[in-house]
């Protein structure tokens, strides 16, 4: 998609009059007494029933520092949800390799959405997704961006008896530890990152390497920073520090400016979102990139990275190598087919947090219609062990042991000489899903039990 074809469309203002910003659930505000409609016969809860109408909600970070990824989120939901009751050109669900869905709404009703603002916390998010099953009556959450809402979320929704499809979500203890029967994740991980990247960081910079980590200190940084560390010493690289910094901390001078003194040639950035952007210009700033030690020169990495993020760093992300589930690059058709309809609705091609939110939502409704049913325990089973294709990231697996998605990975790097302001990252690597997959009991997902199903009424 050439950026002419997106050229004088106003973004903000098409959200706006298509009501994506709209809230219908508000985190933080007082949560309604329980209004949770069941049926008698099929006893879940929020049986739409006899309704001509199905509500799904749509949870993600409007404000705070990942405020960027949870917009593209919304605009892709939004899509998702037009191409389900049949509006537009039906993007992926004609790349799709399940012809479930027939662009006429859900088992005969139309669906809605009403959406929430997590901020990026966990108590908000789960006051906005209580209020949504609660008071809204929907049938689904899907959303977040960030690991940490996205268990907590994923925690109430099993305790609630509603599906969760996770959006961006990358620790590993969503699927690990955390994992829930009613849950399931489509991105990837950060097992997978580190399997994926650190073989090419080892081809570009060597396998003499000593790392410095700076770990945003939450579930996500601390599973990033093990799943990196692992896989860069497994080929010879020595860890010389590890650092936590406080989500959202803004000035990252006091943490940076120990790297200088500690050996260290390589700078890993655990981070992401606005931390990341932030991070990342401070390091350049201080001049960690234009310094040799241990007779290299000195580099930084982003294990975990996103469109947004790299357009927001701008000239720091340069030559820096990351990991992405997916990238609107790609060439296979159902990309192809979701960058049209997204670039042509929005203005600009879709980041991988919205690829992820918009697959989500359309395998959900798939996993309804194959059922025939939107009660979640039938859901659970027509998603577990589900292998599909042409929703843009190859052959993909849902494992039933964990929820988790298996497809291939990419590698990125930030492109050298932009040709405008979406032409900001390369793909270097398409790392096959075989490189990337683990044994369920895995010690880094270890712990955790997806438990039963819980239909909820």
């Amino acid at each position: 998609m050439r950026q002419s074809q997106w050229e004088d469309i106003d973004v903000q203002s098409n959200l706006t009059r298509r009501g994506v910003l709209k809230t219908g659930a508000v985190a933080g505000a007082g949560v309604a007494l329980p209004t949770i409609f069941t049926s008698s016969a099929s006893a879940f809860t929020n049986d739409p029933g006899s309704a001509s109408t199905v509500k799904f909600g749509f949870n993600v970070p409007q404000t705070g520092p990942y405020a960027d990824e949870g917009m593209d989120e919304l605009r892709a939901q939004e899509l998702a949800v037009e191409h389900i009751n049949g509006m537009g050109d039906g993007g992926m669900l004609n790349t799709f390799s399940s012809k479930a869905l027939d662009g006429t709404g859900l088992l005969g009703k139309k669906v809605e959405f009403v959406t929430g603002d997590t901020q990026t916390k966990s108590d908000a998010a789960r006051a906005s997704a209580k209020s949504m099953i609660e008071k809204d009556g929907v049938i689904m959450i899907n959303g977040g961006s960030s690991s940490g809402v996205a268990i907590a979320v994923q925690g109430l929704c099993q305790d609630a008896g509603i599906i969760f499809m996770a959006g961006l979500t990358h620790s590993n203890d969503t699927t690990g530890k955390d994992k829930k029967r009613n849950g399931f994740r489509h991105f990837f991980n950060a097992y997978m990152s580190g399997a994926a990247l650190a073989p090419v960081l080892a081809k570009q910079y060597g396998k003499d390497r000593r790392a410095y980590h700076l770990t945003a200190d939450y579930t996500w940084g601390w599973t990033q920073e093990e799943s990196i560390a692992a896989a860069t010493e497994a080929l010879g690289w020595e860890t010389v520090q590890k650092e936590r910094t406080p989500f959202g901390v803004g000035d990252y001078s006091s943490y940076i400016t120990p790297v200088l003194n500690s050996g260290a040639d390589v700078l890993i950035l655990n981070h992401y979102g606005r931390d990341m952007i932030n991070s990342i210009n401070q390091a350049v700033q201080f001049g960690l990139r234009d310094k040799m030690v241990n007779g290299k020169q000195f580099e930084i990495v982003v294990p975990l990275y996103s469109e947004l993020m790299a357009e927001g760093a701008g000239e720091a992300i340069k030559g820096v190598y990351g990991s992405m589930n997916w990238n609107w690059q790609l060439t296979d058709e159902g990309t192809k087919a979701f960058v049209k309809s997204f670039g042509e609705k929005y203005g600009r091609p879709p980041s991988n947090s919205a690829q992820t939110c918009y697959v989500q939502t359309v395998l959900y409704a798939d996993a309804v219609a194959r059922a025939g049913s939107f009660n979640p325990c039938a859901v659970v089973e027509a998603l577990e062990g589900f292998e599909f294709d042409g929703l843009g990231n190859g052959p993909t697996l849902y494992r039933a042991d964990d929820h988790q998605c298996f497809k291939d990975v990419l590698v990125m790097k930030g492109k050298e000489n932009p040709t405008n302001q979406f032409d900001i990252l390369e793909i270097v690597d398409i790392t096959p899903r075989a490189q990337v997959e683990y044994a369920p009991d895995h010690p880094m997902f270890a712990g955790g039990d997806l438990g039963e199903c819980n239909p909820g009424a």
